[in-house]
């Protein structure tokens, strides 16, 4: 690994070093020698830095490795939403600070996607409305056919889904229902495991 110019800059900015104390030093340190060795027994390069000098110029060079790292990454994510500005692309480049280069990235880092805006990806919020109204008459198999995509292979698909679309933040109100009669029961609250022998209810309702 090659000592990278602008992190040499930024460090003797930051410092009262010189810049070819911090380049020299970061060179024997990226070339594998310890902190205590560049210490003792290097003096002549480092231009007399002690162990906690250099450990700064070596914490500090590693911190900016990182945030270069980070930075592209969320460059080629924002570039990739076609939403990456000259403004916003210099801001980026320019940060030193890590929360910084998150708060700007924020309003275009991709949402979690859950199993609720899964299913509504897939259209089935309709059909988990249809459910959760308790109608008095219907057949859910009939309708749930409605539904029934490339994305939604089948109707037991379709009725296993549809309550997966009114779950929030992966414990909610999901719909425990009896689907051989269209009358549904009320909402109940599901934990995790809950859900897990709701899913195979449904499953087997849809049969």
């Amino acid at each position: 690994m090659s000592v990278d110019e602008k992190h040499v800059q930024i460090i003797a900015q930051e410092t009262t070093l010189g810049h070819g104390q911090v380049a020299r030093t970061l060179d024997l340190l990226l070339g594998g020698a310890t902190i205590p060795f560049v210490a003792r027994y290097r003096k002549e390069v480092t231009g007399n830095l002690d162990e906690v000098q250099i450990g700064f110029i070596a914490d500090r060079s590693e911190f900016l490795r990182e945030l270069d790292e980070r930075k592209t990454t969320v460059l080629r994510e924002i570039e990739s939403q076609g939403k990456l500005t000259a403004e916003l692309k210099a801001q980026i480049e320019a940060t030193l600070s890590k929360t910084e280069l998150e708060d700007l990235y924020l309003p275009y880092k991709p949402k979690r996607r859950t199993r609720a805006t899964i299913a509504r990806d897939k259209g089935l919020e309709p059909l988990a409305m249809r459910i959760l109204a308790q109608p008095e008459t219907g057949q859910p198999h009939l309708e749930a056919q409605a539904f029934v995509t490339d994305a939604v292979p089948d109707v037991a698909a379709a009725l296993l889904g549809a309550p997966l679309s009114v779950i929030t933040g992966g414990i909610g109100c999901l719909i425990a229902v009896g689907l051989t009669a269209w009358k549904a029961p009320a909402l109940r609250k599901f934990d995790e495991e809950d859900l897990k022998q709701a899913n195979a209810a449904l499953v087997a309702a849809g049969k």
